[in-house]
């Protein structure tokens, strides 16, 4: 029995973020679809609504601002509503400073939360797509037109665009080995109609699928993306619509970060359990692939080492403990210690599995109490990017 529970654990973690993603290559190949081309002609594309929630955002709000004025999309085809959380600085006010009939002030004078504000701005909207995205990040200037051209097809209810993560010093593509592991994986699921969740930084939907959500919602971009799912339309990705956001300052702002969403995906999986039933094919099988399984890492891990530490009086187990002693060795090195080239990278990957599923941990403990809240904390910003530059700045 001890037996049977170590390689029962060992083959979940393995299967979760190595077989699985094998098979969806091979899916992949199986089903080559040719992307979607962007319609050019002003009178092809729909009137759409860019909702960005803010809080306390008064040091990048003008950027943000510019940013989306500057998208490549006919003026008469496009709002911007700006959605502050409670009016604790001057975000509101530089918001208003902008003298352009696309921007749309929220100002909500009280806190609530992230989820409240976007249920009010997707209220007041009047575009029939509906876009979202983040107050610190920034959109290439053909992200727009690129999400709105799948919508083409009445079967698709949602896109996705990519994230790319910037080096707040340099501002070049600092994507790690995981980031970029984790954007194949979403665009594999793209490809075969299974996609889970949407990314806060840049996503799409069609308005007729919006329904509100819970005030105390804590991550609102999986959950209102796996919502469309629920009502059996495709949400797409397209990894050539792209945003652009600093990566976390600090590992503790990073492990916050993943504490926080692995909270909110034990919340999105109770109220999307209906999900998993395998009446839902592709999205039922990702689900518990992709998420499902990734959740439960931090007690497979557990599990697996305890029943480890019980079977090491057997050689073949008492290797095993060693490799993973070795393992977790690696991976606090690659916390402590800088490692150049290819094997510091390679080090580092051991550190954010362990990083990951610690937070996960945090999470699900936070979710479990009611300590974790919906409303956000605010990440701080680098100096390169407090600085609010010109809107032809914003573009480069």
């Amino acid at each position: 029995m001890v037996q049977a529970i170590f390689w029962v654990s060992i083959g979940l973690i393995v299967y979760s973020y190595a077989i699985y993603p094998l098979f969806l290559f091979v899916l992949v190949q199986l089903q080559r679809k040719p992307a979607p081309v962007p319609s050019t002609a002003p009178e092809d594309l729909p009137m759409v609504s860019l909702i960005i929630a803010a809080y306390c955002e008064e040091d990048v709000i003008l950027q943000r601002v510019h940013n989306a004025l500057m998208l490549d999309y006919p003026a008469d085809h496009i709002e911007v509503l700006i959605g502050v959380d409670g009016n604790l600085d001057a975000t509101g006010e530089l918001v208003e400073s902008v003298k352009d009939d696309r921007i749309k002030l929220h100002q909500f004078p009280i806190r609530r939360g992230k989820a409240s504000v976007l249920n009010d701005c997707a209220k007041t909207a009047t575009g029939d797509i509906l876009m979202f995205s983040d107050a610190n990040t920034f959109w290439d200037a053909d992200a727009a037109k690129r999400l709105v051209a799948p919508f083409a097809d009445d079967s698709v209810g949602g896109v996705v665009g990519r994230l790319i993560l910037t080096d707040a010093a340099t501002g070049q593509n600092c994507d790690g080995l995981y980031w970029k592991y984790e954007n194949v994986l979403k665009e594999w699921e793209g490809q075969i109609g299974a996609l889970l969740g949407a990314n806060g930084a840049i996503y799409a939907m069609r308005k007729s699928l919006w329904n509100p959500i819970p005030a105390h919602t804590i991550v609102d971009d999986f959950l209102i993306g796996m919502r469309i799912h629920r009502q059996r339309k495709q949400l797409l990705y397209d990894k050539l619509a792209i945003a652009r956001e600093e990566t976390a300052p600090t590992i503790h702002d990073e492990f916050r970060r993943r504490a926080r969403i692995g909270a909110g995906g034990f919340q999105s999986l109770f109220w999307m359990s209906k999900l998993l039933s395998p009446s839902y094919g592709r999205v039922s099988w990702a689900f518990w692939s992709h998420k499902v399984l990734r959740w439960l890492g931090p007690l497979l891990m557990v599990t697996a080492f305890g029943a480890n530490l019980a079977l090491a009086d057997h050689p073949l187990y008492l290797n095993l403990l060693i490799g993973q002693g070795l393992f977790y060795a690696i991976a606090l090195c690659g916390a402590l210690l800088p490692f150049p080239g290819a094997a510091g990278k390679l080090i580092r990957v051991f550190w954010m599995f362990v990083n990951m599923n610690a937070a996960l941990a945090v999470g699900f403990f936070r979710w479990l109490s009611h300590t974790q809240s919906g409303t956000w904390s605010r990440t701080n910003r680098s100096a390169s990017e407090l600085r609010v530059d010109p809107p032809e700045a914003v573009l480069k």
